[in-house]
């Protein structure tokens, strides 16, 4: 596993500590408690398969209560199918850190990341809450980051300082995930703390919005998880004025700093994608309406015949044609359609462009970033989805899981 390189500015009113719980099996630190300051705001965004965890049950509840003063996460163990016990754990893993902390169990949200399908090893949360309450610190980013990963190679995580009309304003953020990757919502986990001074409704709004343009444009395998949550919270400690209108400048320059901020985010866990040997890109444009694009990039991003292509660089043109042709676009003019492997046209007209060389396609599949460019010529839209490939190592990854 590598080590975070990046540098984390810490977000005042944000503390993080993290333990090893013996959680995980390889004895890594597997708990991480993130203690927010009293007047932070927080949103949220969570899974939206119907067999959502139980720690998400409980934290859409207790955000809908209650501004938090606390997450707890715990990665090993994804307290998944687990029934009304899987409940009673999730809120009294709430309850014990609430005892600890001297707030409310709602103002407690709980996260879970691992094997679905396990009760949650009780007697080891409980005695690894205080040893990660006893290691908070403001500068606990980099250490949170390692407790939240599963099958990660490396951590993930983004920090940088923007200037909103004139005044500074930090943002960090960490995420994690490498499979079952294709959200509904949000990322597998990411936390995102600035110390913007905003409005609840500026908030829920710029997390939709970054949300939409990073975390639900990556699929690794199409497998929406059990667990999938992102948040955003804002300390209120910055010294600026309040960001109180979407219409303001303010909020346009913030909105935008947090999108790029979870887009890196979101193209991190693409090229940590498990056993990923490419980056892909698949740029849809010239469509009449999002959805139609989605649709498009959605067919050729989780096609496995695609992907596995993708994996031996073999430009086999072929397939991508196919994906493009049943994404179940209505009236789809095949003759306009041009798609392009990196800057080269490998289809126009209804078949193979006629300057289209098996050079020049093998030149770009040979790259480790490929960009993938269908032109639909049937409108003003476009939209991007980022993938991987699927190499032996994802199937050997996944078959091994829970060894």
């Amino acid at each position: 596993m590598s080590e975070l390189t990046v540098e984390m500015h810490p977000i005042s009113g944000v503390y993080l500590g993290t333990c090893a719980a013996n959680i995980k099996k390889n004895g890594q630190p597997d708990l991480v408690i993130i203690e927010l300051a009293q007047g932070s705001l927080t949103e949220a965004t969570f899974t939206q398969n119907a067999f959502c965890a139980a720690p998400v049950t409980v934290a859409k509840q207790a955000l809908a209560e209650a501004n938090p003063r606390a997450l707890v996460i715990n990665s090993g163990n994804a307290n998944a199918g687990t029934g009304k016990q899987g409940m009673i754990d999730a809120e009294q893993t709430c309850t014990w850190v609430a005892a600890e902390l001297g707030c409310n169990p709602n103002e407690v949200l709980p996260f879970s990341t691992g094997v679905i399908g396990e009760n949650l090893p009780m007697d080891k949360l409980q005695s690894g809450i205080p040893e990660a309450l006893a290691n908070l610190s403001i500068m606990g980013w980099p250490q949170a980051c390692e407790g939240i990963m599963t099958t990660d190679l490396v951590p993930k995580a983004v920090s940088r300082e923007v200037m909103v009309e004139g005044h500074s304003v930090m943002i960090s953020g960490i995420s994690k995930g490498s499979g079952m990757i294709h959200p509904n919502m949000a990322t597998m986990l990411g936390f995102v703390a600035t110390d913007a001074k905003i409005t609840q409704s500026c908030l829920q709004q710029c997390l939709s919005d970054a949300v939409n343009v990073s975390f639900n444009r990556i699929t690794v395998d199409g497998d929406t998880s059990t667990n999938d949550a992102c948040t955003l919270t804002a300390t209120q400690q910055a010294d600026m004025p309040v960001i109180d209108s979407q219409d303001s400048k303010a909020y346009q320059d913030f909105s935008k700093a947090i999108s790029e901020v979870m887009t890196e985010l979101a193209q991190m866990i693409i090229r940590d994608g498990e056993g990923a040997t490419k980056f892909v890109t698949v740029l849809v444009e010239g469509g009449e309406d999002s959805e139609e694009c989605l649709k498009v990039a959605h067919a050729v991003a989780l096609s496995p015949l695609v992907k596995t292509a993708l994996f031996a660089s073999d430009p086999n043109w072929g397939r991508i044609l196919a994906a493009v042709g049943r994404a179940g676009v209505s009236n789809l003019d095949i003759d306009a359609i041009k798609l392009f492997l990196g800057d080269v046209c490998i289809v126009e007209n209804g078949g193979r462009a006629d300057s289209y060389t098996e050079e020049a396609g093998q030149a770009v599949m040979d790259q480790t970033d490929i960009t993938i460019t269908i032109q639909l010529n049937r409108g003003k839209v476009t939209e991007v989805v980022w993938t991987t490939d699927f190499s032996y190592d994802y199937v050997k990854i996944n078959a091994e899981y829970r060894s």
